[in-house]
């Protein structure tokens, strides 16, 4: 796990210096709730969570790049036997070609800042003892970036995911398998509201990706991810604030089915970044 995390960073870092970004914003970040949940499992889990994220602008577009180290508590078990919990490695990255960069023409309007195509990749690893997930997923498509303080991007992408659970409990494997591929709404902001706060997140709206690797049909899904941070420095340095997810069908799973009330998760959180 930490191997994967060093070598995607690298990788991600070269990419960057080859691209000789214009301007850049890395941070690390902490953040902890104790309303987690994960389908076919608790709720009220405990989350420990460690991020370290990097965005920058570049001659044609800008790059996102985000890795979460989860740490769970015993509600959500690493092994059969529950002694201690799940640990889970999620890796996002982002590229969006500006479409007025690339072609030295502008594309504002009444609204709009400029338009792009989004590329890039999911990547997770998860030592539960239910699932295991090993997901893979592709993602590509247009983005409008609409003329607001601070920022605010919606794309329209269609996602190619995959994924290759173990189950502990049964001892069963699950070759790697190929969900229908399906589209996703997404959108992510950063507003300044004054006096240092600011209203910060993502929100992505998922249609069913068909049947799951078990037969099962999936759920369209609902993640809202709201901040509301204070910049104690003034400097963009340290923020601290609140978080909330909301997330319906958690993975795509029916939280009226058999996955239960863990595949519908209310998290308040708490959140530090430290900006560099």
């Amino acid at each position: 796990m930490k191997k994967l995390v060093i070598s995607t960073v690298c990788a991600v870092a070269a990419c960057g210096a080859a691209q000789a970004a214009d301007w850049s914003d890395t941070s690390i970040g902490y953040r902890y709730g104790t309303k987690f949940a994960e389908p076919y499992g608790s709720n009220d889990i405990h989350k420990n969570i460690l991020d370290l994220n990097h965005v920058s602008g570049f001659k044609y577009g800008t790059n996102f790049f985000n890795v979460d180290l989860l740490m769970s508590d015993k509600k959500d078990p690493s092994s059969p036997d529950a002694s201690s919990g799940a640990q889970e490695v999620y890796i996002v990255y982002r590229n969006t070609l500006d479409f007025e960069k690339m072609s030295g023409t502008s594309f504002k309007s009444t609204g709009i800042r400029g338009y792009g195509l989004t590329w890039g990749f999911d990547y997770n690893t998860k030592s539960d003892a239910g699932y295991n997930s090993k997901k893979r997923m592709l993602v590509l498509g247009p983005t409008v970036n609409f003329d607001v303080p601070g920022f605010l991007s919606v794309s329209l992408l269609v996602l190619k995911e995959s994924n290759a659970p173990t189950n502990e409990y049964s001892g069963t494997s699950v070759p790697r398998y190929s969900y229908k591929t399906h589209p996703m709404l997404t959108a992510a902001w950063g507003i300044p509201l004054g006096s240092g706060f600011s209203f910060e997140g993502f929100f992505n709206y998922i249609a069913s990706k068909g049947n799951d690797e078990f037969g099962a049909a999936t759920k369209a899904e609902t993640n809202f991810d709201g901040q509301i941070m204070y910049d104690i420095t003034g400097k963009n340095t340290f923020k601290v604030g609140f978080e909330y997810q909301y997330w319906k069908n958690k993975f795509g799973n029916d939280h009226t089915g058999p996955a239960g009330s863990g595949a519908f998760a209310k998290t308040p959180m708490i959140r530090a970044e430290y900006h560099f």
